[in-house]
């Protein structure tokens, strides 16, 4: 730097043209030389955060197709589930297909964890169908996991961010006799990232994956088996017992996991697990579309309910009694 001040000094005489010149010349110098100033300072590697990989690009459909049968029908109200953004998750409407019957289309928010389409039919004449179809294009990443977990750790309970994800919800019996006690057997002696994995490994050893009927985590424990909503409750109600927040993510025909820890600054991270399938752990190669995470929502549409999931809802009248609206859902790969 020195040298650089002399240099400057030492042009007192030369016209103005040559100064900028030399001045601008003597500042290239100055950054090729550093590595540490502005557009060549590489941002700091934050060695907990999960990892992106691979990238895949979709177009996906999801709307409503309401027919009035039997008669004319009015006040229809529709509202169903659409992909929101998340870190690892792009979302950008690209078309909407919507006839004429349709009065409004709108999207709002749910508990900041999922989104609604809402669809308002104010008439809809006998015989007719009014549609309503958003065609989204989603940019899905993979995780992968952080380059450091050593010192992960859990969360205060004071964190507000993560307390819901502590509290047992439907189908999450986190409080149970047999869970806790499996818990307790199972995490004895560990911390952080290895507490949580261990929960994970024993989750996998038993219960055998099974199609059934939808039971939850204390009879999945009790029966020894079940599918991917049963492995990813017992995950879920088994890491909460422990003091470990964690939900559900939904996407589009299946579900697993997410849990949460904190760095040595306390900085939180969510980090998914495979429950269902091939192992992996703080990792998912899985590209499908996200629907929501969570599993106890409050729906402003149907007060006074814990969901599990925001599913699809809808209510209307017939005119005269006669009529009936016939629904059909659209979710699909477009």
């Amino acid at each position: 730097m020195p040298q650089f001040l002399t240099r400057i000094q030492s042009l007192g005489d030369l016209r103005r043209r040559e100064l900028l010149q030399v001045l601008s010349a003597a500042c290239g110098s100055f950054l090729l030389g550093s590595h540490v100033v502005g557009q060549f300072q590489e941002e700091p590697l934050d060695i907990h955060a999960p990892r992106f990989g691979a990238t895949g690009i979709q177009r996906y459909r999801v709307g409503v197709r309401v027919v009035a049968e039997g008669g004319r029908c009015r006040d229809i109200y529709a509202t169903l589930p659409v992909p929101k953004g998340w870190p690892e998750q792009r979302v950008r409407i690209v078309e909407e297909d919507t006839t004429t019957d349709v009065r409004r289309l709108r999207f709002r928010d749910v508990d900041n964890a999922a989104r609604q389409m809402i669809v308002e039919i104010p008439d809809l004449p006998a015989g007719r169908e009014a549609r309503a179809i958003v065609t989204y294009e989603l940019e899905r990443s993979a995780i992968l996991p952080p380059h450091t977990t050593n010192d992960l750790k859990l969360p205060t309970r004071s964190d507000r961010d993560v307390r819901l994800f502590l509290r047992p919800s439907p189908y999450i019996e986190s409080r149970h006799t047999s869970i806790v006690r499996l818990m307790r057997e199972t995490t004895q002696g560990k911390e952080g990232w290895e507490k949580v994995e261990s929960i994970y490994d024993v989750v996998r050893q038993r219960v055998e994956y099974r199609n059934g009927e939808l039971k939850g985590a204390a009879r999945a424990l009790k029966d020894g088996w079940g599918d991917c909503e049963e492995l990813t409750c017992l995950f879920i109600a088994m890491a909460r017992a422990a003091g470990i927040p964690a939900r559900t993510v939904w996407v589009e025909g299946h579900c697993y996991p997410e849990f949460y820890l904190v760095g040595p600054e306390a900085k939180g991270y969510w980090y998914p697990c495979q429950a269902a399938g091939a192992r992996a752990f703080g990792s998912m190669p899985d590209l499908l579309p996200i629907l929501q995470k969570g599993d106890s929502f409050r729906d402003p549409d149907r007060p006074g309910r814990s969901l599990r999931y925001v599913s699809e809802f809808i209510r209307g009248s017939a005119v005269g009694g006669a009529g009936s609206p016939r629904v059909v859902w659209v979710r699909e790969g477009a």
